[in-house]
């Protein structure tokens, strides 16, 4: 990370002028253009000298008069309209300042009164923060961001107390998070209505009013979020009702969601509520619940999944590595019923006392190509919960294809011994693999010895074909290194601190 290249583009234009007030923000030809010296458009300021903060900040922020890791704080907007650019300015850190919306709802239908579509584009490199967990990002239904950094410059969303210099490998719940809510199918309705229809839709967890996802567009598109990394974050506003790091509502598959580090949430890593979103190269590290949390009728593929714990000796509180319930509400047979698809995912889970791999609640779950080590239990299977009468929306009995386990108990001890022979049904798998992981995840000699599951395609075009098991084949294989942060348990070779700031 100390390589990162900060862009500052000198021909463009900065962020567009707000029209009426540091609360909403217009685009060209939505609101009054302050002349500039190029061509009428407003020009960025002048470059700091390196690791000095900027002297003012872009046009359409606000100045919030602090210098945090020698960056002046710009605070964004709390209401996103139009075609909006956050340029990565040299000495800049952009604050959000409570609950910024991008957009406003238009509706699973995409007619809801007052909506409004609006898209967010973060540059490369840019560095966003929130103070506390009432800082939290939210796209609309209807609205889109696209926040692609690159390997070497990715985008950094993280805390004040991180750009203080006071977070440590153990910091997590320092501000709210991400929300992506789209138009995709959902189960459990508000409401009453049909699942999986236009009129069906969801309150999100976290932000309260206004925050609905859901509606019938499966390939809904919420924009693209590549080389992001998102640190500190996740809060519990009340019991059960939790920020994460990164949450999706009715997410749909037109969203390119890839190369995504979630680093110490203070509840899951990413949580997903119903949608069609589809994801690879995703990387968790240190989440304080659930590492990957699937509900509300979601189908989908992932691909390519490193997920690790803190050390519990250091005060980790993580639960599973996956938490999966089709409902939220003890109807097991709501449509659409969940079906996930995982490949290629390798998970460290360090916290006793809980089982790695949790599906219930009316899911159902295909896994290829993984590692599981843990210290207590690697799958528990809720019977009752999961394998119900076969009804009109693909119910069926989990699928493991090549999955390898090394815990001291394979399975969760319950009456029904479900999960053995669940386990068993499927094709190369190992219960009682004996884990030789070098570097703490890349794969060893026993994981290699492994047969693959190597005709992924066949599932979903979307997959990659792979030889291996794991989310690493071997030393050779870095797709995690350079836009990732390291911590003291998650050593990942980035060459930059998850507790460090990339200096401007």
């Amino acid at each position: 990370m100390s390589s990162l290249r900060h862009i500052l583009l000198l021909g463009f234009a900065a962020l567009p002028l707000a029209a009426c007030g540091a609360d909403d923000v217009a685009s060209p030809g939505e609101g009054v253009i302050v002349p500039g010296g190029n061509g009428g458009t407003p020009q960025p300021p002048p470059p700091p000298p390196p690791g000095t903060p900027a002297s003012s900040c872009p046009a359409g922020t606000t100045d919030g008069g602090e210098i945090l890791a020698n960056r002046r704080v710009c605070r964004l907007p709390n209401q996103i309209s139009g075609q909006t650019v956050v340029r990565n300015v040299q000495g800049v850190a952009y604050a959000l300042s409570g609950r910024v919306n991008v957009g406003v709802d238009v509706g699973g239908d995409g007619a809801a009164a007052g909506g409004q579509s609006a898209s967010l584009t973060i540059e490369p490199g840019a560095v966003l923060f929130g103070a506390s967990g009432a800082d939290f990002l939210v796209v609309n239904r209807g609205s889109q961001i696209f926040a692609d950094g690159t390997q070497t410059n990715p985008i950094i969303f993280t805390s004040r107390q991180n750009l203080l210099g006071t977070a440590t490998d153990n910091s997590s719940n320092q501000w709210g998070g991400i929300i992506l809510l789209g138009r995709a199918p959902i189960s459990n309705c508000d409401g009453g209505a049909e699942g999986g229809t236009a009129g069906c839709q969801k309150l999100v967890e976290g932000p309260g009013a206004n925050a609905f996802y859901g509606g019938n567009v499966a390939a809904d598109s919420s924009g693209s979020m590549r080389y992001v990394q998102i640190r500190y974050t996740g809060f519990s506003l009340i019991e059960g009702n939790e920020l994460q790091g990164l949450t999706t509502g009715g997410v749909g598959s037109g969203t390119n969601l890839q190369f995504i580090q979630v680093h110490n949430s203070g509840d899951d890593g990413i949580e997903i509520f119903g949608g069609r979103q589809n994801m690879k190269n995703i990387v968790i590290t240190g989440a304080d619940d659930d590492g990957l949390d699937t509900d509300v009728g979601y189908k989908g593929f992932i691909q390519f999944v490193l997920a690790i714990q803190r050390d519990q000796a250091a005060g980790a509180t993580g639960d599973t590595m996956i938490e999966a319930d089709s409902t939220d509400d003890g109807l097991f047979d709501a449509t659409p019923r969940q079906n996930t698809r995982l490949a290629n995912f390798t998970f460290i889970q360090r916290r006793t006392g809980r089982n790695a791999i949790l599906l219930r609640g009316g899911t159902d779950y295909a896994l290829y190509n993984g590692v599981v080590v843990g210290p207590t239990g690697c799958l528990d299977i809720d019977t009752a919960q999961t394998v119900q009468t076969a009804g009109p929306d693909e119910a069926g009995i989990p699928v493991f294809r090549s999955v390898a386990f090394s815990c001291p108990t394979a399975f969760d001890a319950d009456a029904d011994n479900f999960e053995a022979p669940t386990f068993s049904a499927g094709t190369n798998n190992n219960s009682a693999l004996v884990s030789t992981l070098t570097n703490l995840f890349v794969n060893g000699a026993n994981e290699t010895a492994v047969p693959a599951f190597t005709t992924l395609s066949t599932i979903s075009a979307f997959f990659t074909n792979t030889n291996y098991i794991g989310a690493v084949r071997d030393a050779q294989d870095t797709w995690y290194r350079g836009w990732t942060c390291d911590s003291a348990y998650a050593p990942f070779g980035s060459g930059a601190a998850c507790t460090a700031i990339p200096v401007s």
